[in-house]
């Protein structure tokens, strides 16, 4: 070809800097790919030629071939599928059209066995094919149109697109200019254990075609077909083997994680359809991109109609994958109609509770060693924060998801569930306490927890964004309403709890001038201030109103430019600690201490705000007190001295 090279995409080339260095462990899945694009092709032919019956032509039997030719060391891989035009070629072999590719990128470290399984639960697709060649050729004509085109590349010098010189058959081919080192793949047991392996159950016809060796006149191989060709969905579950089922989860999901669990069944009645979903165990790069959707397809009498039905489940279950097949709705049904059918309205009811069901049943299931965690609190690890997200949105499955839910707390290091939690509630507690926060190892530290911590009570750690929203909807879980500590008045004193020590506290009147002081200084940087009953070792904190907006909560709608102002917060001083003690001496009439304690109250402020997260209006302010106050404590012990 002539026509200058068009470089790749930024991230492409990254990526095929990884993928030809042989990241992958079995560079034969590359034909995996290949076979997945040229079944999807067929299907979307198959689909718009239900309304355009003139895009089959004279071709109408849909089939996927495979091309050897010993001679040449070439593989290609014939479909007579939807097919690609210069643009199609350009954006899908060109680009990787894939959210989350910039966070892939990122997490990339450079050590390989670390990046393997990052590159495998990301994938490839079509890039694949250079672990084993060192030039690919793309011919295709996209169905409905007369023009073929060629896409050519090495995977280092970027690829040129070209008009074809002569006709090309409706679909797409992809020929594999194969390296020394892969000569193995042109035996045709290899091609065939390749295709049983991870695509016998692709529902299109494989055929394998094999080209004499030269100088051999005897060998004849006609045409076969090498997979069973059969919807795997539509065949009955105790003829399916768990390794059918593992690749063709790698089929219709584009993964390469192992499923964590898959639900397989048929309904029948008022409306009949089979379902084969799976839940993975690895979280797709792109779960928190708002472009994301499920990877459910769905069918109608074995012929696909969508991938892009998002009402077929809720986005708190985007990282499902499988396929739908019903018997009842219309071949020619318009996606605008799906939208808003019945009939899809009562699939996806029924769809949710057996997901969730067979999530329940997996929950159950104890860990295989003891020490290890179990497979459930694994899985929750990964998709805990989505799933939360139905708390918020989903009514209908809020019971349920609140059984499922694991959460962190200070009873220990591990996951409980709030039965857990409820069941260890102290006599005299009837609130179930929790403090949000961006990590749970930060929140662990959190002065807010001085007091349920002296009393013995559990606290839920929470740090997923997720969190501000779901829990004022849901409220309470069995009676037991939620409560946070970082917002308006927490009283633990009914709480029949741990002895505690006791710590001199500063005399009520003492306390009321020292507070009324502390506001005077502060003015308008705090709502008010006031004695803590959450804090037993910190001095100060930094606390919500009872009508305010959670701490963390509001943070978070700043840096979203949903608010834009901080709203009043609430400074509370320990009465028991040494240094409040002490200001309130200084707050005595008649000390002349009122510019020390003004610049005290102000440096305390700043340190409840550091404590909480937030950031310091006047950082030099804080560093110039901080730094006066320090030289006068030093002073005053090298005189003691």
């Amino acid at each position: 070809m002539s026509t200058a090279p068009q470089p790749f995409e930024a991230e492409v080339g990254r990526v095929l800097d990884l993928v030809i260095n042989s990241l992958y462990k079995e560079r034969e899945i590359f034909l995996r790919e290949l076979i997945s694009n040229s079944s999807d092709a067929c299907d979307k032919l198959r689909y718009e030629s239900l309304s355009r019956p003139e895009l089959l032509g004279e071709d109408p039997e849909l089939k996927i071939r495979i091309v050897v030719d010993p001679n040449e060391r070439l593989i290609t891989v014939v479909d007579n599928g939807i097919g690609m035009d210069r643009d199609d070629l350009a954006q899908n072999l060109g680009t990787i059209a894939r959210s989350g590719t910039a966070r892939f990128l990122e997490q990339l470290s450079g050590d390989k066995s670390t990046d393997l399984k990052l590159i495998g639960q990301f994938g490839v697709g079509f890039y694949s094919v250079f672990m084993v060649a060192d030039r690919v050729v793309v011919r295709s004509r996209k169905a409905g149109t007369e023009q073929g085109w060629v896409w050519a590349s090495d995977g280092r010098a970027g690829y040129v697109v070209e008009e074809a010189d002569g006709p090309v058959p409706r679909g797409t081919s992809v020929s594999l200019h194969l390296k020394e080192d892969a000569k193995d793949l042109l035996s045709e047991w290899r091609i065939r254990d390749i295709v049983r392996t991870y695509s016998d159950h692709i529902a299109i016809p494989i055929i394998l075609e094999m080209v004499p060796v030269a100088g051999d006149t005897k060998t004849k191989r006609e045409p076969a077909q090498i997979n069973e060709a059969s919807a795997l969905w539509t065949r009955p579950r105790s003829e399916i083997s768990d390794e059918q089922y593992k690749e063709f989860y790698h089929h219709v999901a584009h993964s390469f994680d192992e499923p964590f669990t898959r639900v397989h069944f048929t309904a029948e009645g008022a409306l009949t359809y089979t379902a084969l979903l799976f839940v993975p165990s690895a979280k797709p790069f792109d779960l928190f991109d708002p472009k994301r959707r499920h990877g459910v397809k769905l069918y109608v009498r074995r012929v696909f109609i969508t991938d892009r039905l998002d009402e077929l489940l809720p986005r708190w279950l985007r990282f499902v994958s499988g396929v739908v097949d019903s018997e009842d709705l219309q071949l020619n049904v318009s996606r605008e109609t799906l939208q808003h059918g019945a009939v899809v309205a009562k699939m996806r009811k029924q769809l949710v509770k057996r997901l969730l069901d067979e999530l329940a049943r997996k929950a159950k299931e104890p860990a295989a060693e003891a020490g290890k965690p179990a497979p459930y609190e694994a899985f929750w690890g990964e998709f805990g924060a989505v799933l939360k997200e139905g708390l918020y949105e989903d009514q209908e499955s809020r019971e349920k998801l609140l059984e499922l839910a694991r959460f962190r707390s200070t009873h220990g290091d591990g996951w409980i569930t709030l039965d857990d939690y409820v069941g260890r509630m102290k006599a005299g507690q009837e609130t179930i306490l929790y403090i949000s926060g961006d990590s749970v190892a930060a929140l662990r530290t959190s002065p807010m927890l001085e007091a349920a911590r002296a009393k013995g009570v559990e606290v839920l750690l929470l740090e997923d964004p997720v969190d501000e929203f779901w829990i004022p909807a849901v409220g309470d879980y069995k009676g037991k309403k939620f409560q946070s500590l970082t917002k308006g008045a927490v009283d633990l004193s009914k709480v029949v709890g741990d002895a505690e020590p006791e710590t001199p506290l500063v005399a009520e009147g003492d306390l009321g001038r020292l507070i009324a002081k502390v506001k005077l200084a502060l003015g308008d940087a705090v709502k008010d201030v006031r004695p803590s009953q959450r804090l037993r070792d910190s001095a100060v904190c930094l606390v919500a109103a009872d009508n305010g907006i959670d701490l963390r909560l509001e943070r978070f709608l700043r840096q979203h430019n949903q608010l834009d102002t901080a709203s009043g917060r609430i400074l509370e001083l320990n009465p028991g600690h040494e240094l409040i003690r002490k200001m309130a001496e200084l707050a005595k009439p008649d000390t002349g201490n009122g510019t020390e304690l003004d610049e005290l109250s102000k440096l305390l402020l700043d340190q409840a705000r550091i404590i909480e997260g937030e950031p310091l209006p006047d950082p030099g302010a804080f560093s110039r007190r901080m730094s006066a106050f320090l030289a006068r404590g030093l002073g005053g012990a090298t005189a003691s001295a």
